[in-house]
């Protein structure tokens, strides 16, 4: 999207004013999807976590899921959205106590399917994380959000952000627009 409004549209779906004091803004990006993400992010100058562990091949490593914290005034932040948005190359959640956040995250990479196969589970596609967050019971809502006080992921279309937050109770889905349309 070559949309000059789209990176502060989008860092207001991630830093609204109401946001909590304190809360931070991470990534989970899928280095699979483009190859440019992986040396975005090794030329970021931030610290990013690789959510496999382990002593992994430069091949696999450039390929894993990846964890960033994010700031409105990075530079990495805004290529990130203006060069990623809309090509599902990750989701973004908002968080208070980051302290355990990738050893949480890390728990959903493997799933089991009925015959007891183990899976590796793509949550971090923003296309996977609209479709299953909506299907799961809250006993399953609980152990996803864990300390995530917001999951945010890119429209189908690319021209939102849906905002997931579960209250204890039930999921909340928000849908944000980011692109003027024109009404004729």
């Amino acid at each position: 999207m070559n949309d000059p409004t789209l990176y502060p549209r989008v860092a207001s779906a991630l830093w609204p004013p109401d946001a909590p004091p304190g809360t931070s803004v991470w990534a989970v990006l899928d280095c699979a999807r483009d190859d440019r993400i992986y040396p975005a992010l090794r030329t970021s100058r931030l610290d990013y976590l690789c959510l496999y562990s382990g002593r992994l091949p430069r091949s696999l490593e450039s390929a894993a899921p990846h964890l960033v914290e994010l700031s409105p005034g990075y530079t990495f932040t805004s290529q990130l959205i203006e060069m990623g948005w809309g090509k599902s190359w990750g989701i973004f959640l908002r968080i208070a106590d980051p302290s355990n956040l990738r050893h949480h995250l890390r728990t959903f990479l493997r799933v089991r399917d009925e015959s007891g196969r183990i899976l590796l589970f793509r949550y971090y596609d923003p296309r996977v994380l609209r479709a299953y967050l909506p299907t799961c019971r809250r006993d399953e809502l609980a152990t996803i959000f864990g300390p995530v006080e917001r999951f945010i992921a890119e429209g189908e279309d690319g021209g939102s952000a849906t905002v997931f937050a579960f209250d204890g109770l039930r999921l909340h889905e928000q849908h944000l627009p980011l692109i003027e349309v024109d009404v004729v």
